[in-house]
């Protein structure tokens, strides 16, 4: 068959409808009656019981005494009203519905709430809270610890050693569509519009908490205004949406406000971690050792993989990587754009960095040196790995030979100027997922599966591949998306979605050609159902990761401490890119979430009354276009006969992976001054100045 879509630009197949505002989203659908506005009403104490919820308005009011009893699932956050405690402030302890917004609003902020047994909150992370354990597994199922040989000899026999604290502090998703929904009842039969990740499992989820049978739950999140991991999953919204339309009878409509997202729907996780490196006098690596720490809630479990990529990223003969959790009365963190990478590997990629400085060898050859033959972690080989080309291949795009390695000598006027290095990687993730593919008489072709595109471009992407799997052009493939009624997938996460989707929506056309004959003389209608768990399942026992250089050059104004990021440069190994224009646009997307983790991001934990005192953005800053002026991502070619049938690695974390540490090694480089504790504000520079 001939490859003709796969590999180019092709803009977003939903690019007109979203900027003329066709494109509608979960509150925004059109309905035949009137309908009902939700709004909930958050608990104003850090942690206690419920005692009583009192309204002097018309309106309908459910509380733990009068709602409905749901069945159980594993995420007891979604036990939504189904306890009198109190666990974090700002979790739904009541809610009301009205004939319209304002109505709702107004009415639940007179809402009146009864406490008892009101503490005082504890919810500040350290290396020796009391609570502390080690969980079964990290997310994704990663190992909790890991050891191989004698770290702590090799540590002490070191010739070179770095032992180092990194942090970094609480970090919110903030897509710019708040987390919405729409449900409606209707004989027995539900329907929610929800921004979501993910259908196919809020419909699962939807069935069990409220007794139904999967089939009679329909999802639909054909638009999602951005997601970053916090749509990952069912969210309370649509559970207190579900649960509002079924004790009014009425279609309800809930967005979350934007103080919301920073209570209800996760976060990533504060981190502490201790990294040990042992180098001989070269800088060969002898040990790493890598122990974090981070927070969960007391309603559910939720531990990040933060060290799972120092297990993968240098060769060293001695390791030791842990996680330890502790139980707090906080919120529950989610998964964050690159969860656990990105923290992690700003820890270690920031004691890569001052082990250079130790031992004398520029940064980038330092990380050539201790480039592993084969997979630290399994021993087993890698599909490919291009970690050494992207650094080349960056230090030559980036000027890198004529840095003046020592730090603090580069000058101009009152601006300190310095540039720094970092690597990222990123697991390749990919799920068994089903998909259709139908010819009908008039030769129409349509291709459904229910995936969800979250801005990231998968219509246009599954389109590509589905017309090179037809051999036919893009523009002949509908694709249907976004609605747990098309066949089931995998939720967009983890860098995961086009590879998992996209190998069975591959499978069911080519399955379609063979039933047919070959479509250009096909009379249909045919159609065909694939599924991959069998392929899926069937992989070699290869290490399988998508990996790239980070490059950064900031200026530092002296006389303020302000760090500004002149340009960026990011270079990575991503397999065989699907659509050159889309993979641009994640990978300087992510590249700027890295920048907003180095430089301004932060979650501030309230001590004295729980919750985060900055809960909007106003107060909690993201980066804007005139942050970084000079931002490019490029990829190096690689081909991967061992991913999936298209060949190409997920890109959408990868890009925040590395960058915020090399940001704080160009910092240093600038300064040296060390920031080990994100962000690097200006207080943490100025008086060392």
């Amino acid at each position: 068959m001939t490859t003709t879509s796969i590999g180019q630009p092709i803009q977003r197949t939903e690019s007109v409808a979203k900027v003329t505002g066709a494109a509608r989203y979960a509150v925004e659908q059109l309905e035949k009656t009137a309908p009902a506005y939700c709004c909930y009403v958050p608990a104003t104490i850090p942690t206690g019981r419920v005692v009583d919820v009192q309204t002097d308005d018309s309106v309908t009011l459910l509380w733990y005494s009068n709602a409905e009893k749901l069945g159980e699932l594993e995420d007891t956050e979604l036990a939504v009203l189904q306890s009198d405690r109190v666990s974090y402030r700002g979790q739904i302890v009541a809610a009301v519905i009205a004939d319209s917004l304002e109505t709702a609003r107004d009415a639940a902020a007179r809402v009146r709430v009864s406490y008892a047994d009101e503490a005082k909150p504890d919810n500040e992370l350290s290396a020796e809270h009391p609570s502390l354990f080690a969980p079964e597994s990290v997310n994704a199922g990663f190992p909790t610890d890991v050891t191989v040989g004698d770290p702590d000899s090799a540590l002490e026999s070191a010739v070179h050693t770095v032992d180092r604290w990194y942090s970094t502090p609480p970090m919110h998703n903030s897509p710019m569509e708040p987390h919405a929904t729409t449900a409606q009842w209707s004989d027995g039969v539900l329907t929610v519009w929800d921004s979501t990740q993910a259908p196919s499992g809020v419909q699962d989820d939807l069935a069990t908490l409220f007794g139904l049978d999967p089939s009679n739950v329909r999802v639909v999140a054909e638009n999602v205004g951005g997601g970053f991991g916090s749509k990952g999953s069912t969210r309370p919204n649509a559970v207190l949406a579900v649960m509002a339309a079924r004790a009014t009878g009425r279609t309800v409509k809930l967005a979350l406000p934007r103080q919301a997202m920073f209570d209800l729907v996760g976060y990533r996780t504060p981190t502490l971690n201790h990294v040990q490196l042992g180098a001989d006098a070269d800088g060969t690596l002898t040990a790493l050792a890598h122990d974090t720490f981070q927070q969960t809630s007391q309603i559910f479990e939720f531990c990040e993989q933060t060290a799972e990529s120092s297990r993968h990223i240098y060769a060293a003969p001695n390791r030791r990587t842990t996680h330890r959790l502790a139980e707090l009365d906080v919120p529950t963190p989610r998964w964050m754009r690159a969860p656990g990478e990105a923290p992690g590997m700003f820890a270690v990629e920031t004691a890569i960095d001052e082990l250079s400085y130790a031992v004398g060898v520029d940064p980038i050859e330092l990380r050539i040196r201790n480039e592993p033959d084969v997979d630290p972690a399994s021993g087993s080989p890698f599909s490919s790995r291009s970690v050494v080309e992207c650094l080349r291949e960056g230090a030559e795009r980036f000027g890198w030979a004529d840095r003046d390695p020592r730090p603090g000598h580069r000058r101009e006027g009152r601006k300190l100027i310095g540039s720094g290095v970092a690597t990222a990687s990123y697991p390749v993730l990919i799920s068994p997922s089903s998909a259709s593919a139908r010819i009908d008489a008039d030769g129409s072709i349509t291709v459904s599966v229910a995936a969800s595109d979250i801005g990231t471009g998968a219509r246009t992407v599954l389109r590509q591949i589905a017309a090179d799997a037809l051999a036919v052009s893009a523009d002949r493939v509908e694709l249907k998306l976004g609605d747990s009624a098309l066949p089931k997938a995998p939720g967009a996460g983890g860098s995961s979605g086009t590879s998992s989707w996209g190998w069975a929506v591959t499978k069911a056309c080519r399955q379609l050609v063979d039933k047919v004959g070959g479509i250009d003389d096909a009379t249909g209608p045919a159609e065909v159902t694939a599924e991959t768990s069998e392929e899926v399942d069937g992989q070699k026992d290869l290490a399988r990761m998508a990996f790239g250089a980070q490059f950064a050059e900031v200026e530092v104004d002296v006389d303020t401490g302000e760090v500004r990021v002149r340009r960026m440069l990011g270079v990575f190994g991503i397999g065989r890119v699907m659509n050159p224009r889309l993979a641009r646009s994640q990978l300087i997307g992510g590249m700027t979430f890295g920048l907003g983790m180095a430089l301004m991001e932060a979650g501030n934990t309230d001590l004295e009354f729980g919750g985060f005192t900055n809960h909007d953005l106003a107060e909690y800053h993201v980066p804007v276009c005139a942050d970084v002026t000079d931002l490019e991502a490029v990829w190096v070619e690689e081909v991967d006969d061992e991913l999936s049938p298209m060949g190409g690695k997920g890109i959408g974390e990868i890009g925040t992976v590395g960058s915020p540490a090399a940001i704080g090694n160009a910092v240093y480089h600038a300064t040296g001054v060390r920031v080990r504790n994100l962000p690097i504000t200006l207080d943490k520079v100025l008086p060392h100045l």
